[in-house]
């Protein structure tokens, strides 16, 4: 018999993302299902799915003993399902994983945008081109300054403080920032 996960799914929105504190791993969009079913004799089993961010995230361990850890307060039997397909995507973000990301000193995600070759290297850096074959007008600018808001950034290191995630310095303000990098799977979204 299953039973209504809406507490669940409110336990889960307080485990936060290890390598990422202000974000939790609800609005991360790892935690793709949720099966709360009881047997004959009245034993509650949770049955969570989590996809992760990359293959090999040192901090899935983590997340799935914090999950293991809350919800077994309350349940008998908790079961965390790891699923690889579809990959994690950076659109499995929710918008306000995205706010959050921001208010925590960290550029989101941001979609490749067109940048006509002309200005590609007059008030941006390019980060790098999208696909085979892709030149400067396919480039994407540098992530706004999330201390300052300027569009003026520069990339300092493919990797910031997790793999995730590049760093970058401001050069309006001059502070450095992490950028969460975008990774969109194609057919990824559910």
């Amino acid at each position: 018999m299953n039973a209504d996960a809406t507490p669940v799914w409110e336990a889960l929105a307080g485990i936060c993302d290890p390598e990422i504190p202000a974000l939790p791993i609800t609005d991360l969009g790892i935690v793709r299902d949720v099966d709360v079913a009881s047997d004959a004799q009245g034993r509650v089993e949770v049955t969570v799915t989590i996809t992760p961010t990359y293959s090999g995230c040192p901090a899935m361990d983590v997340i799935e003993q914090a999950i293991g850890d809350t919800l077994g307060r309350s349940y008998d039997r908790v079961r965390v399902v790891t699923r690889l397909t579809p990959a994690w995507t950076t659109d499995w973000i929710s918008e306000r994983g995205l706010e959050l990301l921001h208010g925590s000193g960290i550029a989101p995600p941001r979609e490749p945008v067109e940048v006509p070759e002309a200005v590609a290297g007059a008030s941006f850096r390019p980060l790098g081109t999208f696909g085979a074959g892709a030149g400067p007008a396919a480039a994407l600018p540098g992530p706004a300054c999330p201390h300052c808001g300027a569009a003026d950034a520069e990339q300092l290191s493919a990797f910031g403080s997790t793999a995730c995630k590049s760093l970058w310095r401001c050069r309006s303000c001059r502070e450095p920032f992490d950028h969460f990098k975008p990774h969109r799977a194609p057919g990824a979204r559910e």
